[in-house]
């Protein structure tokens, strides 16, 4: 796989994965865009990885209290913060482990992957979150984090299991409708990232195990490396944007993109 493409590819996971507007979705449009091969999965764990590092980076101090708080929470305590917080992040991530599990044993996962549904979906659910975005509250902050509210977040969360629905955006709309700012809204989606990226990179891994060479164990640590630049400067620019605008802009990109993709399908 030439250089150049797997900078596209990395670039492109890591600047979607944690905007609301579907990395899933311009992953699989990629390939047929650019006439190219499908990457494989060595690459699609590659890229998870390098995102998740980005995350883990990003929000430290949180990451590091929830993972003693982890600790706390085996041990049956839930005394600190951080036990509730990891408590809340396990409880947003079961239902979507399931949901995923179900969808790959399926086969359904695969079937979704079209150029019509990538469409919808933007289309569809860039509307909900400008709707959700412009009528939810601004009354909690993420330090509030409910279990009833990780548990509502989480069964949304499924829904990204859907191609084009992009898993931050369609958490985020439920953590604004709930009444979270916009900021504590992406903070509490981009926490609950870390968990299901290590999921599905576990169960992507598990596949690849022994499949792998040396040429794409050598293009996956490229691809990871530009995977975790790109998501670190998309979080950044994020988290720092949303102080002073709303998601409206990625609202635009969504229907611009979902209207074209919706135009190719049925073309």
């Amino acid at each position: 796989m030439s250089l150049f493409y797997l900078f596209i590819l990395a670039t492109i996971q890591g600047i979607t994965e944690f905007l609301p507007i579907s990395s899933s979705g311009h992953l699989i449009l990629l390939p047929a865009l650019m006439n190219h091969a499908d990457q494989g999965q060595v690459i699609d764990v590659a890229v998870h990885v390098g995102t998740l590092g980005a995350v883990i980076l990003y929000f430290w101090a949180d990451v590091k209290e929830a993972l003693f708080g982890f600790f706390r929470l085996l041990r049956g305590q839930i005394d600190t913060r951080g036990a509730f917080l990891a408590l809340c992040l396990i409880i947003s991530t079961v239902p979507v482990v399931v949901a995923g599990l179900v969808f790959k044993l399926t086969g359904l996962s695969d079937l979704l992957r079209s150029t019509a549904v990538i469409g919808w979906t933007m289309l569809g659910f860039g509307v909900v979150l400008y709707w959700a975005d412009r009528t939810g509250t601004e009354t909690k902050p993420a330090t509030a984090w409910t279990l009833k509210d990780a548990l509502v977040m989480g069964c949304a969360q499924i829904l990204a299991l859907i191609p084009g629905t992009s898993r931050s955006g369609i958490t985020i709309t439920a953590a604004r409708k709930l009444g979270y700012g916009r900021e504590d809204a992406a903070r509490l989606s981009m926490l609950m990232s870390i968990p299901v990226i290590i999921a599905s990179g576990a169960l992507l891994g598990l596949e690849v195990i022994g499949t792998a060479d040396m040429a794409a164990a050598r293009d996956g640590a490229i691809a990871a490396a530009f995977a975790f630049v790109a998501a670190l400067l998309a979080l950044s620019v994020m988290m720092r944007l949303l102080k002073t605008i709303s998601y409206t802009p990625y609202v635009i990109y969504r229907v611009i993109l979902g209207v074209v993709l919706l135009m190719i399908a049925y073309s």
